[in-house]
């Protein structure tokens, strides 16, 4: 099969012939259906992902059909549709058998130390399968493990939202911003979208209730409303100005990090005097990712999708993700 390999740390990426895979016991084969390029695959070429081991197939946001099974998986079949949480728990744990598989102590990643999903085929451990209800487009399922399923847990973890809570999303016109605005309004909220380009403001207004242009966004905000929840895709650019657009009480869900390398200068007073709760995150458990499929699957999520790409023209869609311009997610059809 091709696949796009990573040979070793910060050596980049080729396509290469690799064997097909053969399923262990408790795992699957799945034909790759779609796959998803994310910016975190920049960092992990960078190496700001320690744990990756090498080589490596590059790669970890899946939705294909399987076409093998181990002989101790259940409840899976040749024929399903599914997708993969961005890594494999091991699911026997504490934290496994209460349904919170990501704070799992053996868990290992997707494109990290298992082979990930940039390939025709893949092997999936079955602790990390999640099954797609039928009529659900590939390019909404897609976007779960990393991107819609994410976005939801986080939400959750922060407190949820209220009906016609204030939400903002920074970076909203980007693949994960432009989604994270749909799953907010998917759960009751009122959301500001925030972008710094007037040309993609007139996209993102299909999807959020109001739109600020600019850098300096809290201001704005405030005079919308009282902003309980912030959704930063970004990072250290925006986060200032996210805290200042939040009312007392209020949250911040920090997905982004686009340069690891900036340090934030926090001032705690500021947190404790204003009542903020900061939620790190990054990743979905099973029963977000059923929660999450069966909304997309109402039709509630639209995926938004900048370009498709092959194997053989991956760096096509590296340039379409540090593209400026570019609105959505950007996937991969092998």
């Amino acid at each position: 099969m091709k696949a796009i390999v990573v040979p070793g740390p910060k050596q980049g990426y080729k396509l290469e012939e690799l064997p097909d895979p053969k399923p262990g016991k408790d795992e699957v084969i799945i034909r790759v259906d779609r796959a998803a390029l994310c910016y975190r695959d920049l960092l992990q070429l960078q190496g700001y992902y320690p744990r990756m081991k090498y080589p490596v197939v590059l790669g970890h946001e899946v939705v294909g059909t399987i076409e093998e099974v181990g002989e101790n998986v259940k409840g899976f079949e040749v024929g399903d549709k599914v997708i993969s949480l961005l890594y494999a728990p091991d699911g026997t744990c504490e934290y496994c058998q209460i349904g919170e598989e990501a704070y799992c102590h053996h868990r290992l990643g997707y494109s990290e130390e298992l082979d990930g999903f940039f390939a025709e085929k893949a092997k999936i451990k079955v602790t990390s399968l999640v099954k797609v209800p039928k009529g659900t487009p590939d390019e909404g399922a897609v976007l779960v493990p990393c991107v819609t399923g994410m976005i939801y847990r986080g939400i959750r973890r922060s407190g949820g939202v209220r009906k016609g809570e204030l939400v903002l999303v920074t970076g909203a016109s980007g693949g994960v911003g432009i989604h994270a605005i749909q799953v907010a309004k998917a759960l009751g909220a009122k959301v500001i979208g925030v972008t710094t380009s007037e040309e993609k403001a007139k996209i993102i207004k299909q999807y959020a209730d109001y739109v600020i242009v600019g850098t300096k966004f809290s201001e704005e905000a405030k005079k919308i409303g009282d902003v309980t929840l912030v959704i930063d895709t970004v990072g250290t650019p925006t986060f200032d100005e996210s805290l200042k657009s939040l009312w007392m009480g209020g949250r911040i869900v920090q997905i982004g990090n686009v340069d690891p390398s900036q340090i934030y200068n926090l001032r705690l007073g500021y947190i404790i005097l204003k009542d903020l709760k900061i939620v790190g995150h990054a990743s979905a458990t099973k029963k977000d990712a059923e929660d999450t499929l069966k909304i997309t699957q109402e039709g509630k999520i639209k995926p938004v999708i900048a370009g498709t790409v092959s194997l053989e023209n991956i760096d096509e869609g590296y340039k379409m993700i540090k593209d400026k311009n570019k609105i959505g997610k950007v996937l991969v059809k092998p």
